[in-house]
């Protein structure tokens, strides 16, 4: 286990966006290790869906994972449905355990060591971060040097507590589940189903397997979500579950800025807006392609740029449509309007799904 001698990078954080960050950083000429506590590949409730901007950029990493293609996104009320295609490429339903092995034989192979480390504290000098770290079951590990640190370590990212970064996220808190099922796609789109309280998002993620994820600010299991939607329990009805049910929450979480002399955040540590259609992978790899380049450009600061540039269209799209479907009357319009204005809805979809 190193523990020698100052690197480039440090990447806290070894989910698909760190490593992004570690493969961004050695294909620029920086010596660069990876932190991540967890072994094994790194599994998380998600909707699983890479919007095409996500593959292209996984495509420029040399990484192409396995998984089940999709046209587009297609939102299903009860009277209703509104269907908007990519017009660039298609998406890729993949599952997170795949992605993330993917992901780890490419810094494998850029030599990229990671370290079974997780972080208790940094200490900032001018030229210079100074990293405690412990190992498992809490062992003291050894003290790392970086000139630069990029924290990708999640939605409740402990490095963005440490640097007092955590801002009130506001709103009534949302959380989600994710199961998976044997059974043949019957969409070749991501459906969303908008129900009274909740929405339910079905990728295909395999010729013979579906994920089926549901958001809510209504606290329930993931049985009583999928009630709600009559259509999905009859799809599923008797089909074999392959996967337990997993969650994450609370999902909306704010970061007061990005940036904090050395240590930069990226991917959902810098901040989650709830996405709802998918372009979470595609955000923080092209945050974290903005976080190298600042890096390299000797300017670190202007990450922040970087950042608003990279996200700016997730955050203002999605955001507005998730204040828009909270009211229960607007929830039910909502599918309805789309369908009314799909020229809207599918640039919406396609602004979304572009690289950044």
């Amino acid at each position: 286990m190193s523990g020698s001698g100052p690197v480039d990078v440090l990447v806290v954080g070894g989910g698909p966006v760190g490593l992004g960050c570690a493969l961004y950083a050695a294909r620029n000429g920086l010596a660069v290790q990876v932190l991540e506590p967890r072994s094994g590949p790194v599994d998380k409730a998600c909707g699983e869906g890479l919007m095409p901007g996500g593959v292209s950029a996984l495509a420029d990493l040399g990484v192409a994972p396995d998984g089940h293609p999709f046209r587009g996104i297609r939102y299903l009320g009860p009277t209703a449905s509104a269907v908007a295609d990519f017009r660039a490429g298609t998406g890729l339903g993949v599952r997170r355990t795949e992605l993330h092995d993917r992901l780890s034989a490419q810094v494998a192979r850029a030599g990229v060591e990671v370290l079974p480390l997780a972080v208790d504290r940094l200490e900032q000098y001018a030229d210079r971060v100074e990293v405690r770290t412990h190992g498992p079951h809490g062992v003291a590990g050894p003290a790392l040097t970086a000139r630069h640190v990029l924290a990708a370590d999640g939605l409740h990212s402990p490095t963005r507590r440490l640097l007092g970064l955590d801002h009130p996220a506001g709103g009534r808190p949302r959380f989600g589940q994710r199961q998976h099922f044997r059974v043949a796609p019957w969409s070749d789109h991501v459906d969303v189903l908008w129900g009274a309280h909740a929405e339910a998002y079905v990728t295909p993620v395999a010729d013979d397997v579906v994920g089926v994820a549901v958001l809510s600010d209504r606290r329930a299991t993931f049985a009583e979500h999928l009630a709600g939607f009559p259509p999905l329990i009859e799809r599923l009805a008797g089909r074999e579950a392959v996967s337990p049910v997993a969650g994450a929450g609370p999902l909306r979480q704010r970061s007061r800025r990005r940036t904090a002399g050395r240590v930069l955040l990226v991917g959902d540590a810098a901040g989650y807006v709830d996405a709802l259609t998918g372009e979470g992978i595609s955000l923080g790899l092209a945050q974290a392609r903005a976080a190298v380049a600042a890096l390299v450009s000797g300017h670190p600061a202007q990450y922040e740029r970087g950042w608003l540039a990279a996200t700016w269209r997730c955050s203002v799209l999605t955001g507005a449509l998730r204040q828009a479907t909270r009211p229960r009357v607007a929830r039910r319009v909502l599918v309805p309007a789309a369908a009314a204005a799909p020229w809207v809805f599918s640039a919406a979809v396609n602004e979304l799904g572009r690289a950044a």
